[in-house]
């Protein structure tokens, strides 16, 4: 069996090829590296057992060429490729609109073309400013105006599930959709806006922790592996074709109460410092203050349910940024 991952350098992407690889798949990459990084992947290549197994393309998904070719080689395609993090789409948001809207219209093209089974990450952002939880599939969706650029990262994702369940309906094409909310685990960067890994590394830098407005906002936050188990086993379920499924934990906690709880688990020396979010990002930003997922509809497909709580969580990070920091250290030197 052949899989197409597409974004496959990046940090979930990177870990479901790992996954695919260790069944005994073979796996073809294509990323950019506009977020991903050849880091994520190097084991993988260097890994006796998988590099002949691996194929990596550095490239973009717009090159429809070569995402032709791929996609035709495999027999199911996962479309991972996307911007990624509030900073990197702040700052890019014209390429970030591009990569998602036409970067999914081309990988759902030659999926149907082809006949390929196509498994679109979405994100939780798509549910805008909602308040209330848990989040249901089937909710409205609330966003602020367009001229908040924040807004503009939600759309695109709405438009990929709306495309791709336009060519389920009218062409046939075997599609999951699926929802991320804050996944984390070692290898997330977070130089892109990404909370969990940037209070770490203050943490243990005895840094302050830097928590936007007021701290009050919240998340749930779930463990790359159990994402990683989630999308392989919706791949494999032709109930799941034509739906939209949330992924998500279920321990919901303030970011400030985050913060102080990785300060504990550190034993660090850090403060907390609150930073108003017109300081942290450009004048158009807008937050959402609660972002909590239904997972009752996964659960009554493939009886999925987080594996890994929110501690153990912290731990793996931790000890991940702790090893990675510590190669730095030895390279520096």
């Amino acid at each position: 069996m052949r899989v197409l991952i597409t974004g496959g350098a990046g940090f979930i992407g990177s870990h479901l090829a790992e996954a695919y690889l260790e069944k005994g798949y073979r796996v073809y990459i294509i990323d950019d590296l506009s977020t991903g990084c050849m880091d994520n992947i190097r084991y993988l290549q260097e890994d006796v057992h998988f590099k002949n197994r691996l194929f990596v393309y550095i490239d973009t998904i717009l090159n429809e060429k070569l995402l032709q070719k791929l996609t035709q080689k495999c027999d199911y395609v996962f479309h991972l490729a996307a911007a990624v993090g509030v900073r990197y789409i702040l700052e890019n948001p014209l390429e970030s609109i591009k990569i998602n809207i036409q970067g999914t219209e081309k990988v759902l093209e030659f999926s149907e073309k082809f006949r390929k089974k196509v498994l679109i990450t979405s994100s939780s952002e798509v549910y805008g400013k909602h308040l209330h939880a848990p989040l249901v599939e089937t909710d409205n969706i609330i966003y602020g105006p367009s001229t908040k650029s924040r807004w503009s990262y939600a759309t695109s994702k709405l438009i990929d599930e709306f495309t791709a369940l336009a060519y389920f309906r009218t062409k046939g094409l075997k599609v999951v959709i699926t929802r991320l909310f804050n996944t984390v685990g070692p290898r997330q960067t977070g130089a892109y806006g990404m909370v969990l890994p940037r209070f770490v590394t203050q943490a243990l830098n005895n840094d302050p922790l830097t928590v936007y407005g007021d701290g009050k906002q919240t998340r749930t936050f779930t463990y790359v592996k159990d994402i990683v188990h989630a999308l392989m086993a919706l791949i494999e379920n032709d109930n799941a074709v034509g739906e939209v499924f949330n992924i998500g934990g279920i321990e919901e906690i303030a970011i400030l109460d985050l913060a102080k709880k990785i300060i504990k688990i550190t034993d660090s020396q850090s403060a907390i410092q609150l930073i108003p979010y017109d300081e942290a990002f450009e004048k158009d930003f807008e937050d959402m203050m609660r972002r909590v997922p239904s997972i009752q509809k996964i659960k009554n497909l493939i009886d999925f349910k987080p594996k890994t709580n929110l501690d153990s969580i912290l731990k793996h990070v931790i000890n991940h940024i702790k090893k990675e920091n510590h190669l730095l250290f030895q390279k520096a030197i």
